[in-house]
Order: C-alpha cells, then structure tokens, then sequence
C-alpha cells in the first residue's frame, strides 16, 4: 500500500477544497476569512462518519456553509466600525475562472458589492442557488429551514440583485477598453480625458480601511470624481503606473506607486460608459493579487 495515498475523509476534502473556498469567498469577500472557514470545516469533516455520508460534496458544502455564516456575524461588527466604505478582497485568478461567464460575474467586485446589502441568510441562498445552482432541498438543510422557506428567500434576494446589478451583461474586451483609458490618463496625468468614458452619474468607491487615504463615502458625478482623483494623485506623490490584470475573473489594473502595488482599480460599464468604479487601497485586502487563487464553478 502506498503510504502517501490519502485518507477517503482528506481525499474528499482535497478534490472539493477550491469550491468550497469559492462557496465561502462569495459569502464573505474576503479571503482570510475564507481560509478560517475551511479550517473549520475541515475539523467537523474529520468528526464524520463518512458512511452515514451520501453525497460528500454536498455535506461538506452544507458544513462550509453553516461556518460561513457564523464568520459572517464576526464580519458583520467588524464593519461597523471599518473606517469608510468595505469592498471586497480582491484575488488574482487562473484564466479558466474568466473563462466561465457565469462565475466570473458573480465573481466580479461590483455584484460582490451588491451582495453586501443583502441579509446573511439571503447572501447563503442566493450564492449557492444562483452561483452554484445547489437545489433548495440542499439548500434547506445546509440552513435548517424548509424548502418552500429557502425559496422564498432565493426570490427575495434575487429581486435585490437585480435591481441592482447591470441590465444587460459588458463584454470583458469593453470593460478592458475603459480601463486602458484610465491607465492611460493615470500615467499621463490627462484625467479630463477621462470625461468621455466617465457616465455623469458615474459612482467611485474606495476602500482605505483607515490605513491608506479614501474617499470615506462613495463620490458621485463625474466631475467630483475625476477631482477627487487628481487630488489624490496630487497627495500621493511618486510615479503612478497601472498593470493590466485579472481579478475575479474580470478585467482591472494594477495601480503601483513607484512600482509596490497602490491599489487594484475594478469597473464596471454600462451602455459604453464606467457607471461603478472600486478602488482597493486597504493594504490587508491586496496580499493576494500577485499570485493565483485557485476557485471552481459548478
């Protein structure tokens, strides 16, 4: 017997580790949460009696998501008192998560913003169900409630999204485009030319964290916002250069002053034109943007 082969319980666990990460990442946003609700769920996989186990999948999805809930309350106070607005952690990834069309919009920095304003509970079944198309039966003992009650939930959280979420789905070679332009006016300085690609009612977030300077509310308007850049800019000081990059599956860039890494730019574009901009300058959340985070669809 070859004494490297894995245990069935950690050979279980290995071959479903990345979408289990993802299940748990698109709950919370932020991976080192993430990582603290795989180590949790591998101690209760451990304590199963994988006989009694029909569909090792689906449990060990049932006890991530449970673990993710509970992490979500932890989050939920630290975000009361997070200096400004709280975007989500940024991941660099593999080519074949921009591959899948449906995981790299749910993926994408502007839904995971939407998903923020929904309730945990309506966050869980919106992500299982309309990410990862786990049925509401599932669904309804991965959270102790009924079917019919888990339905209902998908349906509001689903009305909440959309409402909010792009009307008609952005190639990822437009929303590359408009983020050349601003590469381009970063590095030149030009940011009034900017006003072509910028909607009038364009909203820029950023995320700080209290550590590097943000916007401590979202700027609203075009003007305001490419003034609110230029002063930014101005503060900063430095050569300012951007890097083309994928990140959750989705076009941004780069931004490196003086070549370390400033912040990663995410937009997202409507009708031509940026509508959302999310700038990640919280230094905690841009520890994986050099290296590959392994994630998985359905």
């Amino acid at each position: 017997m070859n004494d490297h082969t894995p245990d069935p319980a950690t050979e279980a666990f290995l071959s479903h580790r990345n979408l289990l990460f993802t299940v748990a990442y698109e709950m919370l946003g932020s991976a080192a949460d993430a990582e603290d609700v795989l180590q949790e769920t591998w101690l209760r996989w451990t304590d199963v009696d994988l006989a009694q186990v029909r569909d090792r999948r689906a449990y060990l999805v049932r006890i991530t998501t449970r673990q993710a809930l509970n992490r979500l309350r932890t989050l939920k106070r630290r975000k009361e008192t997070y200096v400004g607005p709280w975007l989500p952690e940024p991941l660099l990834t593999t080519p074949d998560v921009a591959e899948d069309a449906e995981l790299a919009e749910s993926l994408s920095l502007a839904l995971l913003f939407v998903l923020e304003t929904l309730s945990p509970t309506e966050r869980a079944v919106f992500v299982l169900h309309e990410v990862f198309d786990f049925d509401y039966d599932m669904i309804a003992a991965a959270l102790g409630k009924t079917p019919a009650a888990a339905r209902q939930t998908a349906y509001r959280a689903r009305r909440h999204v959309d409402a909010r979420r792009p009307r008609t789905p952005v190639s990822a070679e437009e929303t590359r485009a408009a983020l050349d332009s601003f590469r381009s006016a970063l590095e030149t300085g030009d940011l009034r030319g900017l006003l072509d690609v910028l909607a009038p009612d364009v909203v820029f977030v950023s995320d700080g964290g209290g550590l590097r300077l943000a916007a401590l509310r979202p700027v609203v308007g075009a003007d305001r916002v490419l003034r609110y850049m230029a002063g930014s800019l101005g503060k900063a000081g430095g050569t300012l250069t951007g890097e083309a990059t994928t990140v959750n599956g989705n076009p941004a860039l780069v931004l490196r002053l003086d070549g370390g890494i400033d912040g990663v730019l995410a937009a997202r574009v409507e009708d031509g034109r940026v509508t959302r901009l999310y700038y990640v300058r919280n230094p905690e959340k841009l520890t994986r943007v050099e290296s590959e985070t392994f994630l998985a669809g359905r």
